[in-house]
């Protein structure tokens, strides 16, 4: 559901403390993973979730193959997958941010475990930062781990 300013809205009363949620980030353009990290924590904390596993992988195209190991190991209730491709001279840019989409879709849909998606893919490094802000700004990771709680709720309700 997306209010007027085109962005997501949260249920009434959701809560995250009994979940455990899983992060599963890219090292590769860290500082602005680092800030969707932050957003991630900051949105997770607010919703009370207290238990957070959190690991790294290499770049985004190894994002979903750690979200698999993570949702297969039933430590997690949902996981959110942190990452940036910014667009460069090749195609690398398409084959990393479709085959990181497609991999982490599937994986969830295979697995039960609900996956948000946090990847930037983007044209260029203003464009990452605009989607990576400070608290109050936009955050993609902040909105990724609304999505990771609700779904997991939804889950848990349906088990």
């Amino acid at each position: 559901m997306a209010s007027g300013d085109e962005r997501a809205t949260t249920p009434d009363g959701l809560g995250g403390a009994d979940l455990r949620i899983g992060i599963v980030r890219a090292r590769w353009n860290v500082e602005i993973v680092d800030r969707l990290l932050a957003g991630t924590l900051r949105g997770l904390e607010a919703l009370g979730v207290e238990h957070v596993l959190d690991e790294t992988v290499p770049g985004s195209f190894e994002v979903p193959m750690g979200a698999r190991i993570l949702a297969n190991s039933k430590q997690v209730d949902a996981i959110v997958c942190l990452g940036v491709v910014i667009r460069g001279e090749t195609t690398h840019y398409e084959i990393v941010s479709e085959e990181a989409a497609r991999g982490i879709q599937q994986i969830q849909l295979d697995t039960g475990v609900p996956i948000a998606f946090g990847l930037l893919t983007v044209e260029n490094e203003a464009q990452a930062l605009a989607r990576s802000e400070g608290p109050g700004g936009h955050n993609v990771g902040e909105e990724a781990a609304l999505v990771a709680v609700e779904m997991a709720q939804m889950e848990k309700r349906y088990r």
